[in-house]
């Protein structure tokens, strides 16, 4: 994109730079659920629409733009800014689990889902938070996975078909 901006778009690369610098000097971390804003609580967790029940964790705050285009969550949010790597240095101290831990356990919430991505280092991420969470009496759900909608089975990969048998559901 940088190179493409530089040899085609300089006015665009030079807009592109201003809204970055912008950013820079506005944007913080929400007190409650860590995502960026311009206030010291962002808008959707001074919501009184959200369910403060429900506490979603993320690994980054484009996950939080994803689950809120489907219009099916009406919870609450934490963003990690992260997942656990020790490759990369990162561990549950360089994720604030603490500050999770204090939100979570606030006395609203009562089931904390956790949406962090399915690679190896989402699926650790999932179960530490898991056992942090569980251990203190909340509710821990995990996303599900499976085949898409629309999907056809033929053309899908071996492990989703599996991990799809063992997630079913009754109906």
């Amino acid at each position: 994109m940088a190179y493409h901006l530089l040899q085609r778009d300089q006015p665009g690369a030079a807009k592109l730079a201003g809204a970055l610098a912008a950013a820079l000097e506005v944007l913080q971390h929400c007190e409650l659920c860590n995502s960026f804003t311009e206030e010291r609580i962002c808008s959707r967790c001074s919501s009184a629409q959200a369910d403060r029940s429900l506490l979603c964790v993320v690994e980054m705050p484009a996950d939080v733009a994803a689950i809120e285009q489907t219009r099916a969550y009406p919870g609450l949010y934490y963003v990690l800014m992260g997942k656990l790597s020790p490759l990369d240095g990162i561990g549950p101290r360089e994720l604030g689990l603490e500050r999770l831990i204090g939100r979570a356990t606030d006395g609203d919430v009562k089931e904390v889902i956790l949406a962090t991505n399915f690679t190896n280092e989402g699926e650790a991420t999932a179960h530490m938070v898991s056992e942090l969470l569980v251990a203190r009496g909340l509710k821990v759900t995990r996303l599900s996975r499976g085949v898409p909608v629309g999907g056809e089975l033929e053309h899908i990969d071996g492990g989703t078909v599996a991990q799809a048998f063992f997630d079913r559901r009754k109906v």
